[in-house]
């Protein structure tokens, strides 16, 4: 009986011990801190607390895919924030990699940083699965992790996104109702989806497509990767006009800039287009939108970076967080664009133009962003 009483106390004492181990950070009631900047996603988001650290900081960003303008100006968004006169002294050290599509490559990078002893990781993940391990590490050390954009099919860590889903929904309905200006309930539309295997480009899509198929109309559709990218989006757009003719409405994730100009090229009829805040697509909106082009640009902007580093830092100072914060969508349609306002004539084509976030007290400029090298800070 003494042994088994022994044995007992033994394997309670050792689950405790593993389960302190890997216990941050903590499940707790909210509200969190500055709700104003770190909205909670809904009414059922639960909230995290970390051990409160002392500062500064040691903050890695751990991006993945870079061939595209988006995440190249991420990650001057990144080092420009790191900058920041409200972020620069609460880091000690401030590194970015980028380490392809590869998931493999990127779990080791946070793995490895981890064991560098760094306090936050923010990531844009290869994948929305096969984290558990890294987390779990993450947890054992205290380290914070922060997907965003890209994010987890998890709610072990502590997140930030835009509604991707409601994104695609919202750019389906904008077109919806411009063809239904026109008489049209049904036609041929060309839909440039985003990079293969990312949540954004899944979640993006499922809105789009669910909200063709509630319209009830006759839609026939074809669908080309364009990879987010400009030039990507330029050729298959081109070749899909080639092979299909005109299309009635293009809905693009990303690579908006290209997809016009391949419309140009082509001597297509100008339709509703709707993508994402290129600066060059919304000059193209300016120019082209008597002509039919009437567009809405919905930005994922890269400046979500900076949230989630303030997150991440706010995480650290033992504050309590939500565990999915939600930052609301930024939307300008062809009839609301003003030149200096929400796009810039003077700024490259390929720049993002949605970086200011007032409610966090983030603003990040044009000039000091391009700034800045797209280059690994190692």
């Amino acid at each position: 009986m003494k042994l088994n009483t022994f044995i007992a106390a033994s394997v309670t004492s050792l689950m405790l011990s593993t389960s302190a181990s890997v216990a941050a950070p903590a499940v707790v009631a909210g509200p969190g801190v500055d709700p104003g900047c770190f909205a909670p996603w809904d009414a059922e988001t639960s909230f995290f607390q970390w051990p409160a650290k002392q500062g500064p900081y040691k903050v890695a960003i751990v991006n993945g895919f870079v061939g595209n303008g988006w995440r190249i100006q991420m990650i001057k968004t990144a080092k420009a924030f790191a900058e920041d006169p409200s972020m620069k002294d609460k880091l000690a050290e401030f590194k970015v990699v980028s380490t392809g599509t590869d998931a493999a490559t990127q779990l080791g990078a946070i793995e490895d940083f981890i064991n560098q002893g760094f306090d936050a990781i923010v990531t844009i993940a290869v994948s929305p699965e096969g984290f558990d391990r890294v987390i779990k590490l993450a947890d054992r050390q205290d380290v914070v992790i922060v997907p965003f954009d890209n994010v987890l099919d998890t709610d072990a860590v502590m997140q930030i996104n835009e509604d991707q889903l409601a994104m695609g929904r919202t750019w389906a309905q904008f077109v919806l109702d411009q063809l239904a200006e026109d008489g049209k309930t049904s036609g041929k539309v060309l839909e440039v989806r985003g990079l293969a295997g990312n949540s954004v480009d899944r979640d993006r899509s499922i809105g789009i497509n669910a909200v063709l198929d509630e319209s009830g109309g006759d839609w026939e559709r074809v669908s080309v990767v364009g990879n987010w990218d400009d030039g990507t989006a330029q050729k298959v757009v081109a070749d899909a006009i080639a092979v299909h003719g005109s299309f009635d409405a293009i809905l693009a994730q990303g690579g908006t800039t290209g997809v016009v100009q391949a419309m140009l090229d082509a001597g297509h009829p100008m339709v509703p287009v709707a993508g994402e805040s290129e600066n060059g697509f919304r000059k193209l909106m300016a120019e082209h939108s008597a002509e039919g082009l009437k567009g809405i640009s919905i930005g994922q902007s890269p400046g979500l970076v900076a949230i989630a580093m303030k997150a991440a830092v706010s995480a650290l100072e033992g504050n309590v967080m939500p565990q999915l914060i939600s930052v609301p969508l930024p939307v300008a349609t062809y009839d609301e664009l003003e030149d200096g306002v929400n796009y810039w004539s003077d700024l490259p084509d390929n720049f993002f133009t949605v970086n200011e976030f007032p409610a966090c007290g983030v603003n990040i400029t044009g000039p000091s962003i391009m700034a800045q090298s797209e280059a690994d800070a190692t």
